[in-house]
């Protein structure tokens, strides 16, 4: 009997993942599965265990690149309904895992409650930018979370709170395979105050990111509270270019890819800027972009 047997509607075959990123690079996946609930998701990870299957969860697609050679493995992704549920009560929001930040950040800025508006033009999904601590100069989605629903390796539920996890610059303390779901504590407002302010964030965001290319966000952490951009543009590297990858000439802490790159591009993209940087600069840069 087949590894897939019963759970044939949720398994896709050799699915490229370039058009579910923002990079729009890299390979297929061997397996990409779908689970439609999170009992499904449990026995489907049990038995991918069993196989000793590589397995990958793959969110909103940003932070992320995967080489061109793709994933020799499964990638499962949360987007049925059980994972993308939005509950609203009071000034508590409850999140699925899968669901998209910008569509959730939209939706409860109308309902008048604030504190998530700081992530507008972040894209990525509610399990995605939890885990990573997503944010920027106007704040954090840590700072935000009450509770979690999450998932390990081994298919097993738990739930942490407020006081378990530790949000810092661009991560967490969370190492659950899987987010299902979060609760946030929010701040009731005016909702054409807080529109205006998302708007305003947004705005921002425009004019000084390249948000409309093909790109992952940020591709290096920031240095001892030193801007990953400003270290590269002082070493002259914005609008250096590697096949079709570039340093973006916008914002130099973005690599954007023509439609002709190859993931293999970016990568040697980031290894000539950490070599360079450190080599004029004598400081070491860190990825925070993901590489599969």
């Amino acid at each position: 009997m087949s590894w897939q047997s019963g759970f044939e509607p949720i398994i896709k075959h050799n699915v490229p993942l370039a058009p579910l990123t923002w990079f729009r690079l890299g390979g297929p996946a061997k397996y990409l599965i779908e689970p439609r609930d999170a009992a499904e998701l449990s026995a489907i990870v049990r038995r991918l265990n069993e196989e000793k299957i590589p397995t990958c969860i793959l969110g909103g697609g940003a932070n992320l690149l995967i080489s061109d050679q793709g994933v020799n493995g499964a990638v499962i992704r949360l987007t049925a309904p059980a994972f993308n549920q939005v509950e609203i009560s009071g000034a508590q929001v409850r999140a699925g895992g899968g669901q998209d930040v910008a569509k959730l950040v939209v939706q409860v800025v109308r309902a008048g409650l604030g504190g998530l508006e700081c992530l507008a033009g972040i894209p990525g999904s509610v399990g995605g930018e939890i885990r990573m601590n997503a944010g920027g100069a106007f704040g954090d989605i840590g700072s935000r979370v009450l509770e979690i629903s999450v998932m390990d390796s081994a298919g097993n539920l738990d739930t942490r709170k407020r006081d378990d996890m530790v949000f810092e610059y661009r991560k967490s303390n969370i190492n659950a395979k899987f987010i299902l779901s979060a609760t946030f504590d929010m701040e009731p407002g005016n909702p054409e105050r807080l529109a205006e302010r998302m708007k305003e964030i947004w705005m921002y965001k425009q004019n000084t990111q390249p948000l409309r290319a093909n790109s992952a966000g940020c591709i290096f952490r920031n240095v001892n509270g030193k801007s990953a951009g400003a270290i590269i543009d002082q070493a002259g590297l914005k609008g250096l270019r590697v096949g079709g990858a570039e340093i973006s000439t916008q914002h130099a802490n973005f690599i954007v890819a023509d439609p002709q790159a190859k993931a293999a591009d970016v990568i040697e993209l980031i290894e000539t800027v950490k070599s360079r940087v450190h080599d004029t600069m004598k400081i070491d840069l860190e990825p925070e972009v993901v590489i599969w």
